[in-house]
């Protein structure tokens, strides 16, 4: 758990996806929303991706 909290990639996420529900919150709801969301919610799987490979060469490398 701990290889998530602390990577750089996933406390990036964590930050976007606060910008964007801050932006959910008093923002215009339309089509970019969407877009938005979806863009979030891809960098998140390619940075939780990201850290479940680094953690499986570190393991590999042991």
């Amino acid at each position: 758990m701990r290889k998530f909290i602390f990577s750089s990639a996933m406390i990036g996420v964590i930050a976007g996806g606060w910008n964007i529900f801050q932006a959910t919150r008093s923002g215009p709801r339309d089509w970019r929303l969407v877009l938005m969301w979806l863009g979030w919610a891809l960098s998140a799987a390619v940075a939780i991706g990201t850290v479940m490979k680094d953690a499986d060469e570190r393991q590999i490398d042991s």
